[in-house]
């Protein structure tokens, strides 16, 4: 749970609320498999992908600023800061395949 908070609480407890949503629409999908269940698990897991990327490029943005205004920066904080700020992508991409994932066998088991 370290990575929640290193790759910053306001993109990332996002994402871990929407993937909850879509395990949740998963589990309701079992039992009553709609079209709309189908579509809601495909189209918040989208929005999970496109959110962490956007957390990810408002951080680059930061961190740009921050270089600019300093004057050395070893490539040590680079490389560290690359780190952080993929998280929130990433987070949003395993999201993203993982609701993939649940819409494809809910497409599979519909009646």
């Amino acid at each position: 749970m370290n990575f929640i908070m290193e790759g910053g609480p306001v993109f990332m407890v996002s994402l871990l609320i929407l993937l909850i949503v879509i395990v949740i629409l998963f589990v309701k999908g079992l039992k009553d498999n709609s079209e709309k269940n189908n579509k809601l698990v495909k189209e918040i897991s989208l929005f999970a992908f496109v959110f962490g990327v956007l957390g990810f490029v408002i951080g680059f943005l930061g961190a740009l600023e921050d270089i600019a205004v300093a004057s050395d920066v070893s490539h040590q904080v680079l490389a560290g800061g690359f780190k952080v700020g993929l998280l929130s992508p990433t987070f949003g991409m395993v999201i993203f395949l993982i609701g993939k994932l649940f819409t494809i066998i809910l497409t599979w088991i519909k009646k």
